[in-house]
């Protein structure tokens, strides 16, 4: 990391967040600016902006706040340079696991409905179709 702050409007941008939404996520903790300009400007840096990633992918898998406040938590700490004893570790670990078969259910279900959503448009369109031959 190069250690370059960056302010709201170009996390936005590298996010595809909305200022509102990175601002809600501050309001509610999952991710706190790195630093604040002279004037009072929110100002990230890449580390900032890989946990709102985290964030803006789990969001479409219908994780709710806190889960994402808790995977990010258990990642935190597995991160962090502290020393950890093997149970803790394990238990991070855990959780971690459990969030990766959670959304790798998610994903499946949403194959799932993406394949359904293709069929009905599908079915439409040669509906469509037929319509427009038959009139002709």
């Amino acid at each position: 990391m190069d250690g370059r702050h960056m302010q709201i409007g170009e996390v936005a941008a590298r996010t595809e967040l909305s200022l509102r939404t990175i601002r809600h996520y501050e309001e509610t903790g999952l991710v706190v600016p790195s630093a604040r300009s002279q004037g009072g400007f929110r100002l990230y840096t890449e580390a900032d902006v890989a946990r709102l990633m985290v964030v803006r992918r789990m969001k479409p898998l219908g994780f709710t706040l806190d889960q994402m406040r808790e995977l990010l938590a258990a990642t935190d700490r597995l991160d962090a340079n502290a020393p950890l004893d093997g149970e803790e570790r394990e238990r991070l670990l855990e959780r971690v696991r459990g969030f990766e078969e959670a959304a790798r259910r998610r994903v499946a279900e949403l194959r799932t409905q993406l394949a359904r959503a293709e069929e009905f448009a599908a079915t439409l369109h040669e509906r469509l179709e037929n319509a427009t031959a038959s009139a002709r």
